[in-house]
């Protein structure tokens, strides 16, 4: 199966609006980088759109966006414009949220959700808008990776196989698919510049098992850039460690 990388998206703080980019180093952790940071509170939660074991909801953190500044981390939000390790960032997130709140980066626990690399197919975005009358703009699912494909929710039949990006072998990209992305109340807020009219969680619950896009993770690691073919191969090998 011949597929195309349509486009590439970064999240260098988790939860902020993110980055497109025209290509990214990949390497074990996933795209280099992505959700590197994340908003902590004194607890150790990170800021995010839901309550849970990791998390503490605080919708305010989708009103900032954070992209790559040379060798840092550029944060802006409606009052201002900050770099990660300034403290008057830390003091701006703490007024907003209500709470005392740092932005740091990942130590022994990886700040993404369940998978290194978040992919969709445009179709499965096509056909959601066409068939549900949404905006299935990629950025309401904070995807890394959008092919482009054929046939709707293709990419959920790729289960335990390897997705190959690249041009030739020296320059390629292995990932290994692992399983569906279950979704959360997030996807229905405004965020990274979507507008998001709400039901499309409540979509997804009743047709998708609340499911939507892919986790992979990597095994061969190096440069995707959009433009790049990539192939879906059987038996993918374990992930290195």
């Amino acid at each position: 199966m011949e597929l195309t990388v349509n486009s590439i998206r970064r999240y260098p703080v988790k939860a902020m609006a993110g980055e497109s980019l025209t290509s990214v180093q990949v390497d074990q952790r996933g795209l280099v980088g992505d959700r590197w940071y994340a908003v902590t509170d004194e607890e150790g939660k990170l800021a995010s759109g839901k309550d849970g074991s990791r998390f503490r909801r605080h919708d305010a953190v989708f009103d900032y966006g954070a992209e790559t500044d040379d060798a840092t981390v550029k944060v802006t939000g409606p009052h201002g414009t900050w770099h990660v390790g300034e403290p008057a960032l830390s003091e701006e997130l703490s007024a907003v949220f209500g709470a005392s709140v740092s932005v740091n980066a990942e130590s022994h626990v990886p700040h993404y959700d369940g998978g290194p690399v978040s992919i969709i197919g445009s179709a499965t975005l096509n056909w959601m808008g066409q068939q549900w009358g949404i905006n299935a703009d990629p950025r309401r699912l904070r995807v890394n990776l959008v092919l482009q494909t054929q046939e709707p929710f293709v990419e959920e039949t790729w289960m335990d196989q390897h997705l190959d990006i690249g041009s030739g072998p020296e320059e390629m990209v292995r990932l290994a698919v692992q399983r569906r992305i279950p979704r959360c109340r997030t996807i229905d807020l405004n965020q990274d510049g979507a507008e998001a009219e709400g039901r499309l969680l409540k979509l997804l619950g009743k047709h998708r098992e609340m499911c939507a896009a892919i986790y992979a993770g990597v095994v061969v690691p190096g440069v995707i850039a959009v433009g790049d073919s990539a192939r879906v191969g059987h038996s993918a090998p374990q992930v290195q460690s």
